[in-house]
């Protein structure tokens, strides 16, 4: 157990690692700098002299050469410092902190959704005795998938925003607000969902215990409600990783489509103003949490069934 631990904090820091550098030539290999991109976006250029941009691209480090600058960053996150933003003027972990939570809402509200609308389709389409209405349910996923999230949530606020004024198009204001950007992140995951859990029903209810329960005079219920159900739901935990993943990167265009405030809304402004630590620093957060969901799901398999051991997931 700890050995396996600490080979998963050894690959995690590699991830991160990877993360921080790719990120990192991606940016700078963007025409321009995040000095020039605040002058011509937020500044009056007019007032600002060549002298005064490069003595704000000397306190940043922006002159310095990219081998430097690297060093410098990397050297500064090593020790829980990922720098400060230049449009804000903040440390970057605060720009951070102060949107963070409208991200987890959304993101807790998507997955409700697609749990709910995932294992409710996998569920009838296993159980029906209507092969029109399961070859119906099974044709849904894939095409959950392959719609485009944006034009999902344009959908949406076309006809309860606009037509049927049912819920507000933007903004983060309440409850009302989040229905619509959780039903848009939430139904490409529970397209997911509903594939994997279904195809696991599937395999779980053919396996030999199911014969020899019906044979004992166990009822159909109670087998699949306390075996097939709870054996199939196992596998579906492995994908909580794909899924934190999924709902991170969802939210940078669902924040967008919706106006809401949180991390993918941040991601857009700095990666549009080049503002590079507040970018770096969202990248390694985002990697952070992907790693650290498939290690908390590694580690409680073998605790919700006794047969995985550590280290080895469902195939």
């Amino acid at each position: 157990m700890v050995r396996y631990i600490g080979m998963r904090l050894l690959l995690a820091v590699g991830v991160l690692w990877a993360a921080y550098t790719v990120t990192f030539v991606i940016l700078f290999m963007v025409p321009g700098d995040p000095i020039s991109a605040m002058a011509a976006g937020g500044m009056d250029s007019g007032t600002v002299s060549p002298e005064q941009l490069d003595a704000m691209r000397a306190e940043y480090g922006f002159d310095q050469p990219l081998p430097v600058q690297y060093g410098q960053y990397l050297f500064a996150a090593l020790q829980g410092d990922l720098g400060t933003s230049v449009q804000t003027g903040q440390p970057v972990t605060t720009a951070i902190g102060q949107v963070l939570w409208p991200t987890v809402e959304l993101s807790i509200a998507a997955l409700v959704v697609a749990v709910i609308f995932g294992g409710a389709i996998a569920l009838i389409a296993t159980y029906t005795n209507l092969r029109w209405l399961r070859e119906t349910l099974l044709a849904i996923p894939p095409l959950a998938i392959s719609l485009p999230t944006f034009w999902i949530g344009l959908l949406l606020i076309q006809w309860f925003s606009f037509s049927w004024n049912i819920f507000p198009a933007m903004g983060n204001d309440g409850f009302s607000a989040l229905v619509l950007p959780a039903i848009t992140l939430g139904l490409p995951i529970s397209a997911l969902v509903a594939q994997v859990l279904a195809k696991s029903l599937q395999e779980a209810a053919i396996d030999p215990y199911v014969t020899t329960a019906r044979a004992k005079g166990i009822s159909r219920i109670r087998v699949h409600l306390g075996h097939v159900l709870r054996n199939a739901t196992l596998p579906s935990l492995t994908m909580v990783g794909l899924i934190a993943g999924n709902l991170l990167a969802g939210s940078v265009i669902v924040e967008t489509v919706f106006s809401r405030q949180g991390v993918g809304q941040l991601t857009v402004q700095s990666v549009t103003m080049q503002d590079l630590p507040v970018v770096q620093g969202v990248v390694v957060f985002g990697a952070v949490v992907f790693i650290a969901a498939n290690l908390i799901v590694d580690l409680l398999l073998p605790v919700a069934d006794p047969r995985v051991t550590v280290g080895r997931s469902y195939a």
